[in-house]
């Protein structure tokens, strides 16, 4: 099954001492695996082992995890650090005076300051939490992945047409170039006739020579045959599934590079037609393939 970088996840829950977890976990396509996360003061100690939960279950993207805490044991309430307000209170200050400020320092001010306001003992510790906030991660990973599962079999639908329209374009140029082939052979012929004319004799081996070269210039075989194997590979790595992002993102490229070959040896309208199309489809495989894990 595949997987977008595209999801979102959500879970919330009861905590020990009356306390309220809630966790949120969004995604978006990225080309490495970038993480972000936010956690409240008292969970800070958790970030490593949220971040290992995070990177054993997603490959790629950039996410952003999202966590609150709320409420707590009745009756507590936050501590004043008289002691770290002090200090502050006269750093500030000294820094006004070097730099020439008028010191306005108000106490509501001050206490929005890191380390003023402690939280009261009676609260849950982080250890206390862990185990509550933890679950609440799996469960909200849990969900981004089924979201990411769901947009993964849709993106599957998407480029499973887009290579079948280039199966399409391999049997319709393959079937059109050979014909293209035959037109400019003739035309070459009736055109070295006109020039010669009865003044001159042209060798059959000459003149057999020329259309080998034209012909040459205009083979594209190899290319479809590429072309085709390039999309038996596609095909096996979408029922294969998982995360084959970064394969899906190569073989596009190398479709286009046939794709943009086989253009650059068409001088026939119809053909030429046909390659603007496959473009179109490969282009559209690329967008699609950017959002796969």
């Amino acid at each position: 099954m595949l997987r977008s970088m595209t999801g979102f996840g959500a879970a919330a829950g009861e905590a020990p001492a009356g306390a309220a977890v809630r966790v949120e976990v969004r995604s978006v396509n990225h080309r490495h695996l970038a993480l972000k996360l936010r956690l409240p003061e008292a969970l800070a100690a958790l970030e490593p082992e949220v971040e290992a939960r995070v990177r054993a279950r997603c490959e790629r993207g950039s996410i952003s995890l999202n966590a609150s805490l709320e409420g707590g044991r009745d009756g507590a309430v936050a501590r004043v650090d008289r002691r770290a307000a002090r200090a502050l209170k006269l750093e500030l200050e000294a820094l006004a005076g070097e730099l020439g400020l008028a010191p306005e320092l108000s106490l509501d001010t001050l206490a929005t300051l890191p380390g003023v306001l402690v939280a009261a003992s009676g609260e849950p510790a982080a250890e206390d939490l862990a185990g509550a906030f933890l679950a609440r991660v799996e469960e909200a990973l849990e969900a981004l992945l089924a979201m990411r599962a769901r947009e993964g079999e849709a993106l599957a639908v998407d480029l499973r047409r887009h290579a079948a329209a280039l199966r399409e374009f391999v049997t319709r140029i393959g079937t059109r170039m050979p014909l293209v082939q035959a037109a400019h052979k003739a035309a070459l012929e009736r055109r070295i006739q006109e020039l010669v004319g009865a003044r001159l004799s042209l060798q059959p081996a000459d003149l057999a020579r020329e259309v080998a070269l034209l012909c040459d210039k205009l083979d594209v075989s190899e290319e479809l045959a590429r072309l085709a194997s390039h999309l038996d590979q596609l095909d096996g790595l979408l029922s294969k599934g998982g995360r084959v992002g970064r394969q899906l993102d190569f073989l596009v490229q190398e479709l286009l590079r046939e794709v943009n070959t086989i253009g650059s040896k068409c001088s026939d309208a119809e053909a030429a037609h046909l390659v603007v199309e496959a473009k179109t489809n490969v282009e559209r495989l690329r967008e699609q393939v950017q959002n796969i894990e």
